[in-house]
């Protein structure tokens, strides 16, 4: 049976959701899927933590959202997930927010300077999976990392595997999205579609047309959230 979305809130109005994109490509890859945006903005913040946090913070200042989802295409982990798929965070972590210690690097919360881990709306990923799975795309739930740079060797892609075993994609943005929403007290996901493999840079391997594609196809599910 196809899942039932939030559609409304306790008082009877429909909800309003933000997703926010870093390029226009992903920006358009939504607006396809979405058909119709009534209730539903999408905005292009830009590439980076910084751009997304000040434009995430900007938007959730001028009006009133009800969740915010940044969405686009990512690197995914080999073994966590497929080229092609997508990946839903069941957290946010900004994986290189800390310090480099003689032991290996030490994340904020363990230097008690803060947090660098941001939970999603467990509620909503969870109907998002199920709607996901409903329309048929390869979907896996799982920790979404967050980088200043963007891996490019095997050798850090394993660092990066031994701060976070659960890791299933790295992107550039989510970390400074969810800042923004959590300081507004606004629930927040990351939704990613999987380009190519984390790892050595290989460019000319990266299938962001296909992941577009499924960014779109997984957008469309979004609209029942504010029908």
């Amino acid at each position: 049976m196809k899942p039932k979305p939030r559609t409304y809130k306790e008082d009877g109005s429909k909800r309003r959701v933000l997703v926010v994109t870093s390029v226009q490509a992903e920006r358009e890859a939504v607006l396809r899927g979405l058909k119709q945006t009534g209730g539903i903005d999408v905005l292009v913040a830009g590439v980076g933590l910084a751009q997304a946090a000040v434009f995430t913070a900007m938007a959730l200042s001028s009006a009133s959202y009800d969740l915010v989802i940044n969405a686009g295409i990512a690197g995914g982990f080999p073994g966590k997930t497929d080229i092609g798929s997508l990946v839903l965070s069941s957290e946010i972590i900004a994986a290189d927010l800390g310090a480099e210690t003689a032991e290996g690097f030490c994340p904020l919360d363990q230097l008690e300077l803060g947090t660098s881990r941001i939970a999603a709306d467990a509620e909503f990923v969870r109907w998002m999976e199920q709607a996901l799975q409903h329309q048929g795309i390869s979907v896996t739930t799982g920790r979404i990392l967050t980088v200043s740079t963007v891996t490019g060797t095997q050798e850090t892609a394993e660092e990066l595997i031994r701060r976070v075993p659960e890791a299933a994609a790295e992107g550039m943005e989510g970390f400074g999205v969810a800042t923004a929403a959590r300081l507004q007290g606004v629930p927040v996901l990351e939704m990613r579609a999987v380009s190519n493999f984390v790892g050595p840079r290989n460019r000319a391997a990266w299938r962001i047309n296909e992941a577009l594609q499924t960014l779109e196809k997984a957008s469309s599910v979004l609209t029942e959230v504010v029908r």
